[in-house]
């Protein structure tokens, strides 16, 4: 594709070392690897509310982010690609442009609000040292260390003019609220105001230069909303110089060397001494000193000047706050921010971003602080700012403190029959914050304390063929909680044998624990379930059932590094268990480690045995980091990119991965993650309503962490449909005929199947035989002789009197069967004669039979409705 300036617009790709990417040479960013717009109806809304909204980056994400900061809510995300995850990238925003350079390559973008397109045009050498100044539709890059100022097309990114030049080393480069760019040459002690150059090819121009110190002194420059301060590091003099020229410098009592920000909104100017933790402002109210106590957070970044407020970050993510009066206010900040904190002041809001992290916060002008989800796929709207309120402090809430009450009740309270004896088991109750000090069980005219850590009890000397239940309740320092009942048990001699043999433990390195154990005799009756108690030190709880003969224990049930030990109980048809088996091997259960906050691995949906792993560059320590080796299932992988596809990891399979970058120096510290590949989907059918002709087959599906597809099928005639799966439709089938439905769930580690047999309804129809408009009898209806005023039955297909099985009265509802030719039989009802030689099997006396002629049928009178006798 071409573009009205007749540039072409391709792949993203980087340019290799050395390359100059000219005009001719146009990379797509947004367009070639897509943009996500959420809220908006279509591209071009991206420029309808551009006010109170910044344009925030994630290098774990590769992405930009739109805020609205009276919403606090993402209305954009543009996606820059692999090729960018993980690098320091510089933001320069207006309302119609965003102009990026990626720090790590060199690279410059461009993104134009007006159609969301964005292209990588233009490059510089890389690292810190270079940068882009945007003002509305003005723009420079700034080589410092060459000293070269260039005007730029924002859109295009190319050079507009000659390059302006300055002593090497040179300061600033930064735009006032007025549009006049300004840059300060430390070895002249000067500063500069530059125009920009309006028209085609028409170059910046020099507007003034000033002298505002003693050559070769350190100088900070930040841009104002008319003209810029300029603080003298070496002497600690601050002065303002506007176009008209340089004011009357004022010397502050710094204890060190003191920096501005880039732009300062308002008339207090904020100077941050880091080493001092010190902040200073200059304002109307003279100059106000604020100091950042030692343990509060982390090494000082600089302070930014915000609606009477000074907000302070730190390299830890905290942000400090004074008010106006230099009185310490409650901070806020954000967890594993991932550099330092690019604070923002645009449109009335303060926007504080956290490069690495999913969140950034938004300041409205009464200093409220909220957060924003930099990856939320929603727009939602904003709530109300507060009014009058301090900064909140939303990074760390304070866990609240448990309120303490009775305890709930047991869940799964199971009662097991054996030889004049029954096992209840129940599962733990809810402690309401205070432990559980023992359980009460109650029945047989007894009442049982049981130890916290038990979980079962075995109530013998009972009578064989008496119904028993009981009902068991915790007991916390707060009381007795409720009490749940078991089911209903008889004792009986007819109990099963345990399995022959102790049941074996096996501890896999997925956390999971695998109980196996031997069949069990049922002594002549149907082993319907195993029930496995865990034994550990100083108790035993039932930990699982199973309808067969092994159980998986998940990771996490049972703690780690804990010893284990299992029996099993089988229980029959009747609800009667045997004795507990031996006891089991001892096992220590286990799992791969936590995965740190740097790498996430998640399930591949569509491909069996694969995790998908991505994660955040770490710092590459000044040589750029030239591969990652990932680690997996005693395989490694080298990528360039931050993220990886590993495969071949089985099916349902948890797996640690490991990642580790290299550069020039060799590998670094490996980082981990865990994730599960798709298992084989299981099926459970939870209802199926049929009508006399369809049914909706109501199910769920656990689909292993895949993509699932679902299908439906019956057996005996009629059509399935496949699609949803929570349910789905039959249709085409027989009234009264039972149909078995077999539910079909299918990702890529396999498929599972389930079946549920039901019958549809039944089909009715009318006897009729009473023109519905004249109510004229023309048929066998006979109102004048009892017995005979309504449509006869027969027990064949014919009008005989030996085949006469009865009379039903006109209107009365027949149940039908099937439909069986015979005698042609016709009728007048509903001003139409109707004529066949079909006769429906009803229910009356037995199945006996009535023309079709006499008989109007449900939905529709339609004979295909009904399968042929």
């Amino acid at each position: 594709m071409t573009s009205t300036d007749g540039t072409k617009r391709m792949g993203l790709r980087r340019p290799s070392k050395g390359q100059l990417v000219t005009m001719a040479t146009v990379l797509v960013l947004v367009a070639g690897l897509g943009i996500t717009v959420r809220g908006l109806g279509s591209a071009d809304q991206a420029l309808a509310s551009f006010d109170a909204a910044s344009w925030m980056w994630s290098k774990g994400k590769a992405e930009l982010a739109r805020i609205n900061g009276t919403s606090a809510r993402v209305d954009t995300r543009a996606d820059l690609g692999q090729a960018t995850r993980g690098h320091q990238m510089q933001v320069s925003q207006s309302d119609r442009f965003v102009i990026l350079r990626d720090v790590n390559t060199g690279a410059i973008a461009s993104m134009d609000l007006t159609d969301l397109q964005a292209y990588w045009n233009a490059e510089s050498q890389a690292g810190l040292g270079v940068t882009v100044a945007l003002h509305e539709k003005s723009a420079f890059i700034i080589d410092a260390v060459q000293g070269s100022v260039q005007q730029i097309d924002p859109a295009s990114l190319g050079p507009v003019g000659e390059p302006l030049h300055f002593p090497p080393g040179i300061a600033g480069g930064v735009f006032d609220g007025a549009g006049l760019l300004w840059i300060a040459a430390p070895t002249e002690g000067t500063v500069t105001a530059i125009k920009p150059g309006e028209g085609d090819g028409v170059s910046a121009t020099v507007l003034r230069t000033d002298s505002v110190s003693a050559p070769s002194h350190d100088l900070a420059v930040s841009g104002l909303d008319e003209g810029v301060a300029i603080l003298d590091r070496t002497t600690n003099a601050l002065v303002k110089v506007t176009e008209t020229g340089a004011g009357t410098p004022v010397t502050l009592p710094l204890t060190g060397p003191g920096d501005l920000p880039p732009r300062t909104e308002g008339d207090v100017i904020a100077v941050t001494v880091a080493d001092d933790r010190r902040v200073y402002t200059i304002g109307s109210g003279g100059i106000k000193e604020m100091l950042v106590p030692e343990g509060e957070g982390g090494e000082l970044r600089i302070a930014v000047p915000y609606k009477g407020y000074v907000y302070v970050p730190a390299d830890n993510g905290t942000v400090h706050v004074f008010d106006q009066a230099g009185e310490k206010q409650e901070s806020f900040g954000i967890q594993r921010p991932g550099g330092d904190l690019e604070l923002d002041v645009r449109e009335n809001h303060l926007f504080v971003n956290a490069p690495g992290s999913s969140t950034a916060r938004v300041v409205n002008d009464q200093h409220t602080v909220r957060i924003v989800d930099k990856y939320d796929d929603q727009v939602l709207g904003g709530d109300p700012p507060k009014v009058d309120a301090p900064p909140e402090k939303p990074k760390e809430e304070k866990p609240k403190k448990p309120v303490v009450s009775k305890p709930g009740a047991p869940r799964s309270v199971r009662a097991a029959a054996g030889n004049a004896e029954v096992r209840v088991t129940w599962q733990a109750a809810n402690p309401n914050g205070a432990a559980i000090t023992r359980y009460v069980v109650t029945g047989a005219d007894k009442t049982f304390p049981v130890g916290a850590d038990q979980r079962s009890l075995l109530v013998t000397g009972l009578t064989n063929g008496e119904t028993y239940r009981f009902e068991v309740h915790a007991v916390n320092r707060k009381g007795d909680g409720p009490g749940k009942q078991s089911n209903a048990v008889i004792p009986t001699s007819e109990v099963p044998d345990p399995p022959a043999t102790p049941p074996v433990a096996e501890a896999k390195p997925d956390g999971t624990v695998a109980v196996t154990w031997p069949e069990a005799n049922g002594q002549g009756r149907k082993i319907q379930r195993y029930a496995v108690t865990a034994v550990t030190e100083g108790g035993s709880a039932p930990i699982g059932e199973s309808a067969g003969t092994t159980l998986a224990i998940p990771a996490g049930q049972l703690e780690f590094g804990k010893q284990y030990a299992f029996t099993v109980v089988a229980i029959n048809e009747l609800g009667a268990g045997s004795k507990a088996s031996g006891v089991s091997n001892t096992v220590v259960p286990f799992a791969a480690p936590a995965k740190p906050d740097a790498v996430e691995a998640a399930t591949v949906a569509d491909q069996a045995g694969a995790v998908r792993v991505t994660w955040t560059a770490p710092a590459d320590n000044g040589r750029p980091i030239t591969k990652y080796v990932v680690t997996a299932g005693g395989k490694e992988t080298e990528v360039t990119e931050t993220s990886a596809t590993l495969t071949d990891l089985g099916t349902g399979a948890t797996v640690q991965v490991e990642v580790a970058a290299v550069n020039e120096a060799g590998a670094g510290e490996t980082a981990s993650a865990t994730a599960r590949t798709v298992a084989a989907p299981t099926v459970t059918v939870t209802g199926v309503d049929p009508t006399f002709n369809t049914a909706k087959v109501a199910f769920s599906v656990n689909g292993g962490g895949g993509t699932t597809t679902c299908t439906l099928t019956v057996s005996g005639g009629g059509k399935g449909s496949n699609g949803s799966c929570t349910s789905l439709s039959a249709s085409g089938l027989s009234p009264s005929t039972s149909y078995t439905f077999t539910v079909t769930a299918k990702n890529a580690a396999g498929s599972a199947n389930k079946a549920s047999t039901k019958s549809t309804d039944a089909l009715y129809g009318t006897a009729t035989c009473i023109n519905g408009s004249t109510g004229d009898q023309r048929t066998y209806c006979d109102k004048d002789v009892d017995g005979r005023n309504g449509n006869e039955i027969f027990k064949g297909t014919t009008q005989t009197d030996a085949q006469q099985a009865g009379w039903v009265k006109n209107g009365t509802r027949l149940q039908t069967y099937c439909k069986k030719k015979g005698e042609e039989v016709y009728a007048f009802v509903y001003n139409k004669d109707k004529r066949s030689t079909w006769w429906i099997q009803v229910n009356y006396e037995g199945k006996t039979y009535i023309p079709w002629a006499w008989l109007n049928l449900d939905g529709g009178d339609d004979l295909d409705n009904l399968p042929t006798c």
